[in-house]
């Protein structure tokens, strides 16, 4: 039977670049959850929810199991016919956009706050992915958040008991029915038909030195990484750490860089690993070091772009159409796209706004500098991928390079192209107000900048990035300003979208040097390090003197 609950808008329901994200207990408040589902079910695009297959999963965070009931109760009352849920619950993001795109779905809610705490007093989110199996794009994504504004009740079916969601098959109910997936089968067969497995069993059986350390962080990856790591490739059980899905992710922050996978990190060089891999909550992202290298993900998504066709099979089939970057990355794949006379696009921050690149033929592998690497065989950045992806590469290398690692991949590439020093600096959970005043005031003084020369780098633009999409000429302003000089060097300025409370200012900067491969990135880029703190005044904004994070 079908009710009607009377309610009244929240404010602040608007979705960032991945959804909407916030507090446990701010999703916890009477209707507040109940009334961003009947949002993206009104807000659905044509035709709508009425008949629709929707997919349904999340990162196994605390709270994620009561509102995938939510979601069916919900979803049926807005005429959805089939749901497909992962078991448990429980669905990496990209085995969500794979299901999504496999079983031809309309739509799939994604329940994650991806590389944020979870715990009842950390953070939950909710996203919706289109057909496509990526993330909604900024039309629908207002067309969700102009209907939280206006709503004025929400539908749902009252069920005897909960849906179970541990017992694999189809469960049918009035007018409605669901169906339990195993979490990880699609999206493992989709990874073997990319990879050559053979290639890395191999490499794997001929080189008895060779290790691997995967750590999932305790987050949604695990259970693929022993699928595949494990029972595919044949790499032992000790190859895995932190890989049982928790509600908290055992106290761990999920977020795969050197700070908070910083366990991962001292074990890798500890016991001299040779390819160490991380993971974050919902299993999108990704950090590749080995026990002497640390892969930038700026660096990871170029290295990628330039073996994919010599050795994945995946793009010897179909061939490279083009590569991309959002506009923070290094301009490493740049240089791989030029070598290689393909198309590069640089795009806002926010993996939707390369799947209309991917969905019109012209894109094929792209990255963000935030760890999220990619292709065109599914709609989201995804970990898992660019972990196997390595180790395609190194397994193909080591057949001409006895002994090739993490370390001689990146020198062989860097004497090829020149290195792109990179880092970024995070300053999370600052005064909104203080931080949006510094970006403010920064594309106020912008022009005045230029001419200036700072710690001996001459500015010779600025400007806030604007994207034009190719495809729908949709456009997007105000993606971070930029500080450019006349050496090529860049620094950029953003406030994140990420978080669920307070601001995060990151501040990326970057510097090509065609010569130099082995300086410290930090020690190579601090004269611009220096030069965007004075720029900026951060100090003075936010009253942050060090950053959260540096990658």
């Amino acid at each position: 039977m079908s009710i009607t609950v009377a309610t009244t808008p929240f404010e602040g329901q608007k979705p960032g670049t991945s959804g909407l994200r916030k507090r446990v207990v701010v999703f916890q408040q009477e209707h507040y959850t109940e009334n961003f589902i009947q949002a993206i079910f009104t807000a659905m695009p044509a035709p709508g929810a009425q008949g629709a297959t929707i997919v349904v999963g999340g990162d196994g965070r605390y709270y994620m199991r009561d509102v995938v009931q939510k979601i069916i109760s919900i979803g049926a009352a807005n005429g959805v016919a089939r749901f497909i849920v992962g078991q448990d619950g429980i669905l990496s993001t990209p085995a969500a956009s794979a299901i999504i795109r496999k079983r031809q779905a309309d739509g799939g809610i994604i329940l994650t706050a991806s590389h944020n705490p979870g715990g009842p007093s950390a953070d939950f989110g909710i996203k919706y992915n289109t057909r496509n199996g990526g993330p909604a794009p900024e039309s629908v994504t207002d067309a969700i958040y102009a209907a939280t504004r206006t709503i004025t009740e929400y539908r749902q079916v009252a069920l005897d008991a909960p849906v179970d969601l541990t017992t694999l098959g189809c469960q049918h109910f009035d007018g409605f029915g669901v169906e339990i997936v195993d979490s990880v089968a699609d999206y493992v067969e989709l990874t073997k038909s990319i990879f050559d497995f053979d290639l890395i069993r191999r490499f794997r059986q001929q080189s008895p030195e060779f290790s691997l350390l995967f750590d999932a962080l305790n987050g949604v990856t695990g259970p693929y990484g022993r699928r595949i790591f494990v029972d595919e490739l044949g790499f032992p059980e000790s190859a895995l750490d932190q890989c049982t899905p928790l509600e908290d992710f055992g106290g761990c922050h999920p977020d795969p860089n050197l700070t908070y996978a910083d366990k991962l990190v001292a074990r890798v060089e500890r016991e001299k690993v040779s390819l160490g891999a991380a993971s974050d909550g919902d299993g999108d992202r990704n950090m590749v070091l080995s026990h002497d290298w640390f892969v930038t993900p700026s660096d990871s998504v170029a290295v990628i772009a330039h073996y994919a066709a010599e050795c994945i099979p995946y793009f010897q089939r179909q061939g490279l159409r083009g590569l991309a970057r959002s506009m923070p990355t290094s301009c490493a794949i740049d240089r791989v796209a030029a070598a290689k006379g393909l198309e590069i696009f640089e795009v806002p921050t926010g993996w939707k706004f390369f799947g209309n690149l991917m969905d019109a033929g012209r894109l094929s592998i792209c990255g963000e500098e935030s760890f999220g690497t990619g292709s065109d065989h599914i709609r989201e950045k995804d970990g898992i991928w660019a972990i196997v992806a390595w180790l395609n590469i190194l397994a193909h290398v080591s057949q001409t390079q006895h002994g090739a690692s993490v370390r001689s991949i990146m020198r062989d590439f860097y004497q090829t192209y020149g290195r792109n020093y990179f880092t970024r600096y995070d300053y999370e959970e600052v005064g909104s107000e203080g931080a949006a005043q510094m970006i403010n005031d920064l594309r106020a003084k912008g022009s005045d900048l230029i001419g200036q020369t700072i710690n001996g780098f001459t500015v010779s633009a600025v400007n806030d990035f604007e994207y034009t999409d190719p495809i729908d000429l949709s456009v997007s302003r105000n993606q971070g300003l930029r500080v450019i000089f006349d050496d090529s060097s860049r620094i950029i300025f953003r406030l994140s979208g990420t978080g669920s409370e307070g601001a995060t200012v990151r501040i990326y900067i970057e510097r090509f040097d065609p010569a130099e491969f082995d300086t410290d990135a930090q020690v190579a880029l601090k004269p611009l390090v220096d030069a965007a703190l004075e720029i900026s005044q951060l100090s003075k904004y936010t009253g942050r003197n060090e950053p959260t994070v540096i990658t």
